[in-house]
C-alpha cells in the first residue's frame, strides 16, 4: 500500500513531523497524508463507511454479494476486488475490528446507526469464517468453483451474478451524465450505485473538518489506501458540484440518505460552489481555513517531477509537459524546461503498453542523436510508471507484434528478419550512444522492455518493478540482443574469476531466466537474476524515478562517460554446455514436464547464450552473437506451433501451451 497517515499529537514539533514525511516519502517510498487523531483516521474513516454503506444499500435492494462486486469494481474505477472480496482477503476479524473502532469512539456521529456491526459479517466470524486466511467468508472456494454466500439462506451458491447490460453501459458515460442516469433509473442496481455515491458524498462533506485539514488528504488516502483510481471529492466534482449537491440535499429531505444532518454551507455557498468543487489551480479547500491551500512545499517533494493528480489541481500534465523536441505518433521527445534541468533528453513512447516497433526504434535514435550534438543525456521514461498498484504501468510489454505482422504476411517467417535485425541495431544505437542512455523503469519490462533496458548505460529501477525475458511464451525467443548480453555477461564475469574454460557455470543463470519465462518479483529480485545490476539504482518512491534517472544521467556525463568499447573476442561456453544443457531437457521433456516444442524454443536459447556450435572458449564477436539470435527466432517464427502461440496471445492475452 502507498499510504501512510501521519497524526501529529498536540506536543509533537513541526519539524520532527516533517522529517518524518520526508524519510516516509522518500526512503521508505510512501504517500504521506497528515491526518488528524479521530478514530480510524482518515482512510479507514471514509474506507470502512464506504463499506458499510454498500452493505446497507445492498440489503436495502435485495442484492447479492457477487452482484454488488460486480458493481462496485473496476467498474468503478476501485480495486477488482470491489467490496466483499477485499473484505475476505483483509480479514473480516480486522473489519469487525475496525468497526468497532468506530461503534466505540463515534457515539456523537450522526452517522453513528451505520457503524453498527452487519449481521452477516458478525454471524460469519462467530462462525470462524473470516475470509480467505480461513478458506471461507463472503466467497468459498469449492473445488475449482468460486462460491458466494447466500446471505438469506446462510448457504454457499454458485457466483458470477453480473450487473444489469444497461447499468453497466452507464457507467461508461461521462461523469455528470453517469451520475444523473443513476439517479433517475429505475433498476435496482443503477438505484444502489447512486446510493452508495450518495451517501459517501454526504459523509466526506459532514465530516472533512474534523477528519483532515483539506480535501485533497482525504481523496489521496483513499486513492493510496483503497486503490479508488478517483478519490470521492475528485468524483464529486467530475460530476457537477452543485447539482450533485443538490441532489445529496433532496433525498436527505426526504429522508433516503444514511443520516438526517444536511451539508454544512460551505458546500452549498461560498468559494467552493463558486468554484464548482473543492480542487482548484490554487489549492484544495481547507474548511477550518475557510480556503485553498496549496501542496506541501517541502524540499522532499522537489524530487517530483510529477506529484499526484488531483482533478482541478493545476497539476503538470506529463504527455505534454516541458518543452517538446520532436514528437512522432510513436515517441515525445522533450526536456524538463525548468532552469538547470533541462540538459538532459527526456523519451516517452505513446504506443499501447509502451510496446516498441520500429517508429518507437526510429524515435529513439532520433533523440539519441539529437541529445549527442546538444544535450548531457538521454533518459527513457514513461509517463505510465506514475500508476500506482500491481503491476503499476509498464516500462514496455515489449517487441510490437502487430506491427510486425504485416511483413510476416508478405513475406512468411524470412520477412521478420528485417524488423528484428532493425530491433538488434536499436538497442546497440543505446549502448554505444555517445552520451549516456538512463532506463528508468517501473512496472513490468518484459521481452524487448527488459532488453532495452539491458543496453541502457545505466538502469535507475522502481522497487515494485517485474523484468524478465519471456518471449518462451508465444514460442520464440529474445531477439532484440537479450540473450547476447547474457553471453557478454557470462563471459565478464568468467573472465573475472579466470574460468574461462567453465563458462557454462556463469551462464546457466541466465539460460534458465529465459528458458522458464522467469520474471522478477521486485526489483532487489532482479538484481538477483541478473537483469539489474549492483552499480544500478534503486528506488522506493516512483514518483522519484525521473529525477533520479536524470540525476544519473547528468553525473555520468559530468564524470566524462564514454560508450563501452565493442564487444569482441568474447569467449563462449561452446557446444559442450549447449550438450549439456539440452541432456537436461531431454529427461524434462521426457518427463512430460516440457513439450516438444518447449524442448526446440529452450535448445535455441541455449544454443545462442552458450555461442553456438564452436569450441568451448572460443572467441566471437557480437555480431555472432546476434545472429544466432535472429536465425533461432526466424526458424521458430517459421513453425506452426510458435504461430500458434502468437495468435492466442494476440487474440485472447493469454498463453497457448502446445
Amino acid at each position: 500500500m502507498h499510504l501512510v497517515e501521519l497524526i501529529p499529537t498536540a506536543h509533537t514539533r513541526p519539524e520532527i513531523l516533517d522529517q518524518l514525511e520526508t524519510f516516509l516519502t522518500s526512503v521508505v517510498g510512501k504517500g504521506v497524508v497528515r491526518a488528524k487523531d479521530t478514530p480510524n483516521f482518515i482512510a479507514n474513516r471514509v474506507g470502512i463507511f464506504s463499506i458499510l454503506a454498500v452493505i446497507t444499500e445492498a440489503a436495502k435492494f435485495g442484492l447479492r454479494f457477487d452482484e454488488v462486486d460486480d458493481l462496485t469494481g473496476s467498474r468503478l474505477g476501485r480495486a477488482k476486488s470491489a467490496t466483499f472480496r477485499t473484505a475476505d482477503v483483509v480479514g473480516l476479524d480486522t473489519m469487525a475490528h475496525v468497526i468497532k473502532t468506530m461503534q466505540d469512539n463515534l457515539a456523537d456521529d450522526p452517522f453513528f446507526p451505520v457503524y453498527q456491526t452487519p449481521a452477516v459479517l458478525a454471524e460469519l466470524v462467530k462462525q470462524g469464517a473470516l475470509g480467505q486466511k480461513t478458506g471461507g467468508g463472503f466467497y468459498k472456494k469449492e473445488g475449482k468453483a468460486i462460491k458466494v454466500l447466500d446471505a438469506k439462506t446462510g448457504t454457499y451458491v454458485d457466483s458470477g451474478a453480473k450487473a444489469d447490460e444497461t447499468v453497466g453501459r452507464i457507467l461508461k458515460r461521462p461523469p455528470a451524465e453517469r451520475l444523473k442516469l443513476l439517479r433517475e433509473t429505475d433498476h435496482p442496481h443503477a438505484q444502489f450505485l447512486w446510493s452508495i455515491f450518495r451517501d459517501v458524498f454526504h459523509y466526506i462533506g459532514v465530516h472533512l473538518e474534523s477528519i483532515a485539514d483539506n480535501a485533497r488528504d482525504v481523496d489521496l488516502a483513499i486513492r493510496w489506501g483503497f486503490g479508488w483510481n478517483e478519490g470521492p471529492f475528485e468524483g464529486w466534482q467530475a460530476a457537477g458540484w452543485k447539482q450533485v449537491a443538490e441532489w445529496v440535499q433532496e433525498d436527505i429531505a426526504a429522508g433516503k440518505a444514511l443520516a438526517n444532518v444536511p451539508l454544512p454551507s460551505w458546500v452549498l455557498e461560498g468559494p467552493v460552489a463558486e468554484e464548482g468543487g473543492v480542487h482548484t489551480a490554487e489549492g484544495s479547500w481547507a474548511p477550518a481555513a475557510k480556503r485553498f491551500v496549496p501542496r506541501s512545499d517541502l524540499a522532499v517533494y522537489g524530487k517530483q517531477v510529477f506529484r499526484a493528480p488531483l482533478l482541478g489541481e493545476a497539476g503538470a500534465d506529463p504527455k505534454t509537459y516541458g518543452k517538446t523536441l520532436f514528437e512522432t505518433d510513436a515517441v515525445r521527445a522533450w526536456v524538463d524546461d525548468r532552469a538547470g534541468e533541462d540538459d538532459v533528453v527526456i523519451v516517452s513512447f505513446k504506443s499501447k503498453m509502451n510496446t516498441i516497433g520500429p517508429s518507437v526504434i526510429d524515435g529513439l535514435v532520433q533523440a539519441i542523436e539529437l541529445a549527442e550534438k546538444d544535450y548531457k543525456g538521454v533518459v527513457i521514461w514513461q509517463p505510465t510508471s506514475l500508476k500506482l498498484g500491481t503491476p503499476g504501468g509498464p516500462f514496455s510489454a515489449g517487441a510490437n507484434l502487430e506491427e510486425a505482422m504485416p511483413a510476416f504476411m508478405m513475406g512468411g517467417a524470412k520477412g521478420i528478419e528485417p524488423f528484428v535485425k532493425k530491433f538488434q541495431e536499436g538497442m546497440l544505437r543505446v549502448k554505444y550512444a555517445n552520451v549516456p542512455v538512463v532506463a528508468a523503469v517501473s512496472g513490468i519490462a518484459l521481452g524487448g522492455g527488459c532488453e532495452l533496458m539491458l543496453h541502457s548505460a545505466k538502469r535507475v529501477v522502481h522497487v515494485e518493478s517485474y523484468i524478465g525475458l519471456v518471449e518462451v511464451g508465444v514460442g520464440l525467443v529474445p531477439a532484440g540482443g537479450g540473450l547476447k548480453e547474457a553471453a557478454l555477461r557470462a563471459a565478464d564475469a568468467a573472465t573475472a574469476a579466470n574460468a574461462t574454460t567453465d563458462i557454462l557455470k556463469f551462464v546457466t543463470k541466465s539460460f534458465e531466466n529465459a528458458a522458464m519465462a522467469k520474471v522478477s518479483a521486485s526489483a532487489h529480485d532482479a538484481r538477483a537474476m541478473g537483469y539489474v545490476k549492483p552499480s544500478d539504482t534503486i528506488v522506493f518512491n516512483v514518483f522519484e524515478l525521473l529525477d533520479t534517472a536524470k540525476k544519473e544521467a547528468r553525473a555520468l556525463a559530468d564524470t566524462g562517460y564514454r560508450a563501452p568499447l565493442r564487444a569482441k573476442d568474447v569467449p563462449v561456453a561452446g557446444r559442450s554446455a549447449i550438450a549439456t544443457i539440452k541432456a537436461s531437457l531431454v529427461n524434462m521433456r521426457d518427463g512430460r514436464f516440457i513439450s516438444d516444442h518447449d524442448y526446440l524454443i529452450a535448445s535455441r536459447i541455449a544454443e545462442a547464450v552458450c555461442g553456438g556450435d564452436v569450441e568451448a572458449g572460443s572467441l566471437v564477436d557480437e555480431e555472432w552473437l546476434l545472429a544466432l539470435e535472429r536465425r533461432a527466432f526466424v526458424e521458430l517464427l517459421g513453425t506452426q506451433k510458435t504461430q500458434e502461440r502468437i495468435m492466442g496471445m494476440l487474440q485472447t492475452g493469454k498463453p497457448v501451451r502446445n
